[in-house]
């Protein structure tokens, strides 16, 4: 598979593999329409290219934090949002404050994922993508959120 997504390689550094000693492998996943990821935050950066078909992102910091209405951290979904995002009813108060990004990636996009930050994913299509994560980089920066929502990260 490096072969096919040399910028993934982890024997060098490069704009994607920051840290290639911090490198997990490559990752990929098929989509279609209308399936969705909860949202939730990983605690290492990502690199992620949609190879084909188009995918949602909704996308907010880590100062969101206490927005979106986590999990307890020994709960099996730790690190997911209670919130439903598809179904408004179930948005409160305290996740109304919240702010997110949103972005359709299409075939050939690219998107950079920094550590803590929380992420919705829905397909738009029959969709596929790779990605590889590379280390904790900005780890020491952003983890002061994920403490305050109870996270040790």
């Amino acid at each position: 598979l490096y072969a096919e997504l040399p910028h993934f390689n982890p024997t060098k550094e490069s704009f994607y593999m920051v840290d290639p000693f911090q490198e997990r492998g490559i990752n990929c996943r098929f989509g279609m329409p209308g399936n969705i990821a909860e949202t939730h935050f990983d605690g290492s950066r990502n690199f992620i290219l949609l190879m084909g078909g188009e995918r949602r992102y909704v996308l907010a910091h880590p100062k969101f934090c206490l927005n979106m209405e986590l999990y307890p951290q020994s709960h099996p979904s730790g690190r997911h949002s209670r919130i439903d995002w598809g179904d408004p009813t179930e948005y409160t108060d305290l996740f109304k404050e919240g702010m997110v990004n949103e972005v359709i990636l299409q075939a050939g996009d690219a998107l950079y994922l920094p550590n803590f930050w929380f992420h919705f994913i829905q397909s738009m299509t029959v969709n596929y993508q790779c990605n590889a994560r590379s280390g904790n980089g900005e780890k020491k920066k952003l983890i002061k959120h994920i403490h305050e929502c109870k996270f040790v990260g």
